[in-house]
């Protein structure tokens, strides 16, 4: 497994070189697609399933086995654990921390994300990978309107754009009580790494 990037995090074009957040295999060298199908109207909230434009399942997003609505697991297509995913309990900016496979020791760690401020109109976060323990810049930045499902993530205060999402309704989507987004990362971008900050501003703005 790649270690995170070393910060500070370069606010510049990635396109000749993978940026590996988890791991190189989630970096492609062309943008990827992803349709990201959030289900609404289930017993167990936070239930994802994140897919190419195929409809081949890439990722599974589930709660805890454990039932806590503070811990959300990112397994692969297998079936198997690669992100974990912990709110911190009463905090004001709504902090998450993630972590590697289905641990929560913070050796394992990888990035955390938090409200810019307390106070938001629109959407902001802000990403600080793990080894950026000062926290006065931000690696990543998350911003947009999420009742529009229309956000963007930048690198670090850049207007340097390393992801877009927007939603995706049809009349399937619909009646079958299910919540569609399309992400495309840019080339280059950690596609797992983005996917855990969907989950976090999904979880974030729910809470609201």
């Amino acid at each position: 497994m790649a270690q995170p990037y070393p910060y500070p995090y370069p606010c510049a074009p990635f396109a000749d070189r993978p940026i590996p957040v988890l791991d190189p295999q989630f970096c492609a060298p062309y943008p990827v697609d992803l349709v990201i199908v959030r289900k609404v109207l289930t017993i167990t909230d936070g239930n994802f399933a994140v897919t190419d434009v195929n409809g081949n399942l890439i990722f599974k997003v589930k709660a805890s086995f454990f039932g806590l609505r503070d811990r959300r697991l990112i397994l692969d297509a297998a079936g198997r654990p690669i992100l974990t995913l912990r709110e911190k309990i009463l905090t004001s900016h709504s902090r998450w921390k993630v972590f590697r496979g289905d641990s929560t020791d913070l050796k394992d760690v990888i990035f955390s994300a938090k409200r810019s401020s307390i106070i938001q109109i629109r959407t902001k976060l802000d990403v600080f990978l793990a080894n950026n323990t000062a926290e006065e810049v931000c690696d990543f930045k998350v911003k947009g309107s999420w009742s529009e499902r229309s956000c963007v993530i930048c690198a670090g205060e850049s207007s340097t754009v390393v992801a877009q999402m927007h939603k995706k309704i049809s009349a399937q989507s619909v009646l079958l009580g299910k919540d569609k987004f399309m992400v495309t990362v840019n080339p280059n971008i950690d596609y797992a790494f983005i996917v855990a900050l969907i989950v976090i501003l999904d979880e974030i703005n729910s809470n609201d």
